[in-house]
């Protein structure tokens, strides 16, 4: 019997990877419903080629858009967030939520609430409502399996061992673009230097988080929450080859580590196969011998202060991941409009989680108070953004 699978996100890199692995698997996955945001030939394109039953964007204003794109296919459609919802909520065995930022808390959380599986790509689910996330997943009986390739790694490592033994987890990162580029070559880097990330191919936006180690920090968090480890517990650590994505210290003085080539569709095959393991045409073998040496350096926190207010916004709790998760995704595109220059996206954040400290320190009751915060914070980090200067 095939198993349903809705894909929240369905036309982003994590989306594609997907895709590429139920096609390979045709006869083991039917596609239930699809969500794009608002490109409405590339989500029509996809559901057509996966036969899927539903197809939804987030642009309610892309809806004719889509509608005529899917005329005569039997797919049935919709726009907006009743129709993202809807999408969400549609009977599933797996739901792969991939929507980026805090657009993918709604719908996340609707299929959390039914006690779907979640193979989870959106970490600010877990960054912005983690304490409402993981509650409710126990509540509902929902499944959380980490997509992103370092949590994937994490659990897997991890096994059946029990966290009370692990003496610290460590994630990996590819260091960036900038991994070796001085702090006054960064300070004047332009946003298609910050994208040009070296390892991975992914969204505008997660390419500027990951060479700012921002993404890092946030993905300290979501392993706090998934795992329910203390954040002293938690490290990072720049490894430039990207094929350890995450080690487990023991308290014995064991390390067990999860290796892979980088390729997204590896953790993505993991969570799809629900314990069997898939196999991944195309996909690039592990050479030991071949990659020749392994290397691993600190991150450094001067250069790259992202991963430092992360780090604080984690130990601070509350609602300060909510805050600074805000802050930076306003920071990050005013950087890729030339609005602020790179060092801008930390100073922006770090005076956000200063300006609102006082005012959330109590951690987000659920998802629409995790949102409203994201507004309101928002709103104050537009507001303070330097003016724009006039060209000439």
């Amino acid at each position: 019997m095939s198993l349903t699978v809705t894909v929240l996100g369905a036309t982003g890199s994590i989306g594609r990877s997907t895709a590429d692995l139920l096609a390979q698997h045709d006869g083991r996955f039917r596609v239930g419903a699809l969500v794009g945001g608002r490109d409405a030939e590339a989500l029509a394109k996809l559901a057509r080629e996966m036969r899927a039953e539903f197809a939804a964007l987030a642009d309610e204003s892309a809806g004719p858009a889509l509608r005529e794109a899917l005329a005569g296919s039997g797919i049935a459609c919709g726009a907006g967030e009743s129709a993202v919802l809807e999408a969400a909520a549609r009977e599933a065995d797996i739901v792969v939520a991939a929507v980026s930022g805090a657009a993918g808390l709604k719908p996340t959380h609707a299929a959390l609430r039914l006690g779907r599986t979640i193979a989870l790509a959106n970490k600010e689910s877990l960054v912005c409502a983690g304490h409402a996330f993981m509650r409710d997943a126990a509540r509902y009986e929902a499944r959380l399996l980490p997509v992103d390739s370092e949590h994937n790694a994490l659990a897997q490592a991890l096994g059946d061992g029990r966290v009370s033994d692990v003496a610290k987890m460590t994630i990996t990162a590819s260091g960036g673009p900038f991994r070796t580029w001085t702090r006054e070559r960064i300070q004047a880097a332009s946003p298609s230097e910050a994208a040009a990330h070296p390892t991975w191919s992914m969204g505008m936006k997660i390419n500027i988080d990951s060479a700012s180690l921002m993404n890092k920090g946030l993905e300290l968090i979501e392993a706090h929450h998934l795992f329910a480890i203390e954040p002293e517990r938690l490290d990072v650590i720049v490894h430039p080859q990207s094929i350890v994505h995450g080690l487990i210290a023991w308290r014995d003085g064991a390390v067990t580590a999860g290796l892979a080539m980088p390729d997204m569709r590896v953790p993505i095959a993991h969570c799809l196969g629900l314990g069997d393991r898939l196999t991944i045409e195309r996909g690039r073998t592990l050479d030991l011998a071949a990659a020749g040496s392994l290397t691993f350096e600190p991150a450094d926190e001067a250069r790259f202060p992202c991963l430092r207010i992360a780090r604080a916004a984690l130990s601070e709790g509350g609602a300060a991941p909510t805050v600074m998760n805000a802050a930076n995704e306003i920071a990050v595109a005013a950087f890729i409009r030339g609005e602020i220059a790179f060092y801008g996206i930390a100073d922006v954040v770090e005076r956000a989680c200063e300006h609102f400290a006082a005012a959330y320190r109590s951690a987000p009751a659920d998802v629409d108070e995790a949102l409203a915060i994201d507004a309101h914070v928002r709103a104050w980090s537009t507001e303070a953004l330097p003016p724009v200067r006039a060209a000439g």
